[in-house]
């Protein structure tokens, strides 16, 4: 029988000891607990949700009390660069930002672009509908301004947003959602898509993403979502 050692050191504590993790902390801590306490939530207690808009450019940032249901909407982000067109990421190279439901899969102190949190494409829906032997990865939410296919929002804006997700991982949020979209996907968008591609299947496959984010949108709740032999997304009203 083995017992946890208490004296071990905390997620936060592990971050803490990397100098560019600490750098974050000191420039830019109080301002993500500020953000937090406008929100009504408290930093000591909380889960985040992330989201991003490819046409927009905005990067969100969400988070609800662990005892809450719903979610608030804490800050938003711009984008410093984007390439790419609307539609996922289906090969190696494709210079596309992904368009799914995904999870931050990775913390990178010791980023190329100051600090970076790593998205976990290619998921269950990328590996079927992507290119089987060279579907691409190493899609990452990071500082700087420069992109083949990621998500640059700046050093000042990574950092805060590093301290944000740092935080509820520590907290317990062992899995932090990102859900990337085309765009907003309310029905005047979505009818602007269908008019301007003729694809059937990229407006199909929007048209799922489309059930994920009327669903948050409505409910401010983020539903459950399981992928088919197809690669096709279907979305639940979240578990209670």
């Amino acid at each position: 029988m083995s017992l946890i050692n208490s004296d071990s050191p905390s997620f936060k504590d592990q971050q803490l000891a990397y100098d560019r993790v600490f750098q974050a902390y000191k420039d830019k801590a109080e301002d993500a607990y500020l953000k937090l306490k406008k929100a009504g939530i408290d930093r000591q207690n909380f889960d985040i949700f992330i989201r991003g808009f490819k046409f927009e450019e905005d990067l969100e940032v969400w988070a609800k009390n662990k005892e809450d249901n719903r979610y608030k909407l804490v800050t938003t982000y711009k984008f410093c660069q984007n390439i790419g067109q609307l539609g996922p990421k289906r090969k190696e190279g494709d210079k596309q930002i992904p368009e799914g439901i995904y999870m931050l899969s990775k913390f990178n102190p010791n980023s190329d672009f100051f600090l970076s949190l790593q998205v976990n494409y290619p998921n269950k829906s990328d590996q079927i509908l992507s290119n089987r032997y060279a579907p691409g990865g190493l899609i990452f939410i990071h500082g700087g301004c420069e992109t083949i296919g990621c998500i640059p929002i700046t050093d000042s804006f990574i950092k805060e947003l590093y301290v944000l997700c740092v935080e509820a991982r520590n907290n317990g949020q062992d899995m932090i959602p990102v859900h990337l979209f085309p765009t907003r996907l309310n029905q005047e968008n979505f009818q602007l898509l269908s008019n301007q591609y003729d694809d059937k299947k990229l407006i199909d496959f929007w048209s799922q993403l489309k059930k994920g984010y009327t669903y948050f949108e409505k409910n401010k709740k983020i539903p459950r979502v399981i992928v088919h032999p197809d690669g096709a997304y279907q979305f639940f009203e979240e578990k209670i």
